[in-house]
């Protein structure tokens, strides 16, 4: 009896703990791109990371990477590894990203004294635009698009641009205002308003630009987005969930302005230094997320119910 053993051939891939020999150079090469980029922009990061540390509205940046870090990993099964790097594909956010970088040390150079909020956010915009662009160098297409929403939920981590920021701002201000008039109306309180404030029996009331919300409704609009990516497939029933946020964020800045108004007229005007006031936002921020996620399940069981219908049913015999 003789034996014989072929040879495997030069092309053939051996995959070791679910991972083959080429796969593992290119998580490798996106490994050093990666840990280089990060050491090139670390005073930037350093920079993002304390200012978030120091600002209430944008705590939040600290955790985003933690989220989509997490959300890569759950899904790290179907990434589709195998699939071939297009690294034309990866001169466009390349060159996105040194032009930024470029223009922002010509701006500079030129007397531009950019505030902390446009300088992290050029940055970092320039860096999520280089990361992206290593890995199309080294990952193939179908895995960057099936990375798309954690790659993209990264944005986060850029500060708002000063107008946009002070746009929603207003916009929040004045409609959670229209709420609390509403409520005020329904209440039967009598009150006179004008723009945001308003002269209730015995004391008047302000709708300021820091009772706009603003912190309240980003992490819920964040979590709005994280919520639907892993329990709804539907992009229409993503797209209710996320824009849900904005009436239910003038809902709950409108009932709290009514609550602190019916407090400070029933009980009394120290009411307005009350904790309910002054450290009050968490609590009504938890109220918000009762119709959050009642409303997250009404469409999920929507979803599941018209998967099943879509299901083809068992054969009939015959």
């Amino acid at each position: 009896m003789s034996l014989r053993l072929d040879p495997v051939p030069q092309s053939a891939s051996v995959k070791t703990d679910g991972i083959a020999p080429d796969e593992g150079k290119r998580l490798q090469r996106l490994a050093i791109c990666g840990t280089t980029l990060v050491l090139c922009f670390a005073k930037p990061l350093f920079d993002l990371v304390r200012y978030a540390l120091a600002s209430e509205l944008y705590s939040y940046i600290l955790l985003v990477p933690f989220i989509s870090g997490y959300l890569i990993w759950i899904n790290k099964h179907n990434l589709a590894l195998d699939s071939r790097p297009v690294r034309a594909r990866a001169f466009p956010p390349l060159l996105i990203g040194v032009a930024i970088l470029a223009g922002y040390w010509i701006a500079v150079g030129a007397g531009w004294k950019p505030g902390a909020e446009s300088h992290l956010g050029l940055m970092m915009l320039s860096l999520l635009a280089l990361l992206v662009s290593a890995g199309f160098l080294c990952l193939g297409v179908e895995t960057m698009c099936r990375a798309a929403f954690p790659l993209a939920l990264l944005l986060f981590i850029i500060p708002l641009p000063d107008p946009l920021l002070q746009g929603i701002v207003s916009f929040l201000q004045h409609q959670s205002a229209d709420v609390a008039n509403g409520l005020f109306t329904l209440s039967g309180m009598p009150f006179l308003r004008q723009d945001t404030f308003f002269q209730l029996p015995g004391m008047s009331l302000e709708v300021a630009p820091e009772c706009s919300g603003i912190r309240s409704t980003l992490v819920l609009f964040i979590t709005s987005l994280v919520a639907g990516y892993l329990f709804l497939r539907s992009p229409w029933r993503r797209a209710i969930l996320t824009l849900a946020v904005i009436p239910l964020a003038l809902l709950r800045n409108g009932f709290r302005v009514f609550t602190i108004g019916e407090l400070c007229v029933q009980i009394g005007p120290h009411m307005i230094h009350s904790p309910i006031h002054r450290r009050g936002g968490p609590l009504f921020f938890a109220l918000s997320l009762v119709p959050f996620f009642l409303l997250l399940l009404w469409l999920r069981k929507g979803e599941r119910k018209s998967t099943r219908r879509a299901e083809p049913g068992p054969a009939s015999n015959t």
